[in-house]
């Protein structure tokens, strides 16, 4: 999607906007009945139609849940006048909490890993009744 293509894109149908945004069409009307994307104008005979700044928030909600900031979190950004409005202080509080939030998930991650790759190790890989990796699985196996 290039500068010109945004620009010039007035009276889309939902499939056409689906396609320069990226976005499901579903996800869009999921976005619409949850208030993210406001809902289009139709046409006569019932077609939704949308425009530039449509395709502009659409983007921008794609990329903020790329990114993997919460649907609140997007909507605040959204009201904060969303990507070219924003106070820069507001908007770097909800990034730094979403950061806080991503170092968090990093440890668990971390924390899964080293005992994941111990219980790999014991598993001898013979058919055997106890399987450590079944054995932190099942709590049944376990006791």
């Amino acid at each position: 999607m290039t500068a010109i293509t945004v620009s010039r894109a007035e009276n889309i149908t939902i499939g056409e906007l689906s396609h320069l945004s990226g976005v499901n069409i579903e996800t869009i009307r999921y976005y619409e009945r949850v208030k993210m994307l406001a809902p289009p104008p139709r046409t006569a005979g019932g077609r939704r139609i949308y425009g530039s700044n449509d395709l502009r928030i659409l983007v921008f909600i794609r990329r903020a849940r790329e990114l993997g900031f919460s649907l609140d979190d997007i909507r605040a950004l959204l009201r904060l006048g969303g990507p070219e409005k924003a106070s820069c202080r507001e908007v770097r509080a909800i990034a730094a909490h979403h950061l806080e939030d991503i170092r968090a998930k990093l440890g668990d991650l971390k924390k899964l890993e080293g005992l994941l790759a111990r219980t790999v190790a014991r598993c001898s890989g013979k058919i055997a009744p106890e399987c450590p990796v079944l054995d932190i699985l099942d709590i049944q196996r376990s006791k």
